[in-house]
C-alpha cells in the first residue's frame, strides 16, 4: 500500500472502471485524467450521497422486493436465467459448470461481483434451500472465493445474501453479492 501525502493511502492502482482511488478523512478521491500529467481530482463521500438518496432508495428497494415475490416461486425467467443463456450480455467474472460469477450493475463497492448457480433447481432464495442443495451451495461459496482472488480482494470481503422480501431481495433466483475495495463496516444495514 502506497503513501499519497499525509492524510491519502492509495486503495487501487489502475486504469479501469474505478481509475485510482485515494482514501482520506473526506472520503474517496478519483484521480480523473490520463495516467501521465495533471488530471481532474473529484471527491466521492459515499456516506453523503447515501444519506442523501437513503429515504427513495430504501422506498424503491423495498417496493421491488414486494413486487418480485409475488412471483418468485413461479418458476418465471428471471434476469439472471438471460445472463446465463446469454441473452443479455454481462461482464463474467467467472465460470465453470455449475456456476456463474459477473459484475453487478449497480455497484456497492469497487469490486461488486454476483455469483449465481447455472441451474435454479427451485434455489430461489437460501430461505428455501433443501438437502439437496448443498453441493451447489458449497460450490457457490468457493466461486465466492475464487471471485475474491481475481478481483483482488482475497485480503479482505464481504459475501451477501439477501433471502425474502424483508432483505430486499429482488431477483428469485439465488445469488451471492461479493464486495471489497473498500473498508466495509459493522453492522451491515
Amino acid at each position: 500500500m502506497a503513501t499519497i501525502g499525509n492524510s491519502f493511502a492509495l486503495l487501487r492502482y489502475g486504469t479501469g472502471r474505478w481509475g485510482l482511488h485515494a482514501m482520506s478523512s473526506i472520503g474517496f478521491v478519483r484521480l480523473v485524467g490520463p495516467p501521465i500529467g495533471v488530471g481532474r481530482v473529484s471527491v466521492h463521500r459515499p456516506w453523503l450521497f447515501r444519506r442523501s438518496l437513503c429515504v427513495k432508495a430504501a422506498i424503491s428497494e423495498e417496493e421491488a422486493a414486494k413486487t418480485a415475490v409475488a412471483a418468485a416461486d413461479s418458476g418465471a425467467t428471471t434476469i439472471f436465467d438471460k445472463i446465463i443463456s446469454k441473452e443479455i450480455p454481462s461482464s463474467i467474472v467467472y465460470e465453470d459448470d455449475e456456476v456463474l460469477a459477473f459484475r453487478d450493475i449497480s455497484p456497492q463497492a469497487p469490486a461488486h461481483v454476483l455469483v449465481i448457480p447455472k441451474n435454479r433447481d427451485g434455489l430461489t432464495q437460501l430461505g428455501k434451500a433443501e438437502e439437496r442443495h448443498a453441493e451447489v451451495l458449497g460450490r457457490l461459496l468457493y466461486a465466492a472465493k475464487v471471485v475474491a482472488e481475481k478481483e483482488g480482494i482475497a485480503e479482505g470481503f464481504r459475501v451477501v445474501i439477501n433471502s425474502g422480501p424483508s432483505a430486499c431481495q429482488s431477483v428469485y433466483h439465488l445469488h451471492l453479492h461479493v464486495l471489497g475495495g473498500r473498508q466495509m463496516n459493522w453492522p451491515p444495514g
